[in-house]
């Protein structure tokens, strides 16, 4: 009984760890990272580094491009989205 108890939960911990996954692959752009639209490049992301503004999830290529964005993130986000919207 304690085997399948056990068996339950890691079923439980994994069902939890893929609906993080789908969610964190998901953002605003595509999954596009943001900074890299603001410096007018398209980079491709799976979004697991991201952050929220505005209560909106933006995706980022690395710790350093999504730091850059946070400098400025309203002027970054004008940037990236007239690029965006030129694709």
């Amino acid at each position: 009984m304690l085997k399948s108890f056990k068996t339950a939960i890691a079923a439980t911990a994994f069902s939890i760890a893929l609906a993080g996954a789908a969610f964190a692959a998901t953002g605003e752009f595509d999954g596009m990272c943001t900074q890299g639209l603001a410096s007018g490049q398209k980079v491709k992301t799976d979004c697991s580094i991201n952050s929220q503004v505005d209560g909106k999830t933006y995706c980022f290529g690395n710790e350093d491009a999504k730091t850059e964005f946070m400098k400025d993130p309203k002027g970054n986000l004008a940037k990236a989205q007239a690029t965006y919207s030129k694709m």
